[in-house]
């Protein structure tokens, strides 16, 4: 079922605020998909759902690349299913530094998944500006 991203039905967003540990889909620079865990968050009212990511990891590395060849960033899903219920979000990736940026997303993680992020210097953050939502909740 497919909705606008920006508007999600309640039973939708009501799954996307449970925890649930997600995939982030990523294109390598080979055209491949790189799938890997990660906690994500979703900000309807914003448009956007967010990842914290270590500077050097691979996901990173992919955003960054595909930014630089394809212009404004990365076309990425991410992506939660339990049971029968499942939900996706696309978008456009970029990876922010900014520190306001990154603490925002670390307030919205605790908030979901119940826990500070560990301390990490080398913290950035993917920020995909949706464009798409669809699921079964």
């Amino acid at each position: 079922m497919a909705m606008d991203p920006l508007n999600p039905t309640a039973a939708y967003l009501s799954f996307w605020r449970e925890r649930h540990l997600c995939t982030l889909t990523t294109p390598r620079p080979d055209g491949t998909p790189h799938v890997v865990p990660v906690g994500v968050t979703y900000d309807p009212e914003a448009g956007v759902a967010r990842v914290l990511a270590n500077k050097s990891s691979a996901k990173v590395g992919h955003v960054l690349a595909a930014t630089g060849v394809d212009g404004p960033g990365a076309r990425v899903a991410v992506c939660q299913v339990e049971g029968r219920r499942w939900a996706t979000l696309e978008g456009v990736a970029t990876v922010r530094t900014e520190e306001a940026a990154i603490s925002e997303a670390m307030r919205r993680y605790e908030e979901r998944y119940g826990r500070v992020p560990r301390p990490n210097p080398d913290r950035v953050l993917i920020e995909i500006t949706l464009t798409r939502a669809m699921g079964k909740a």
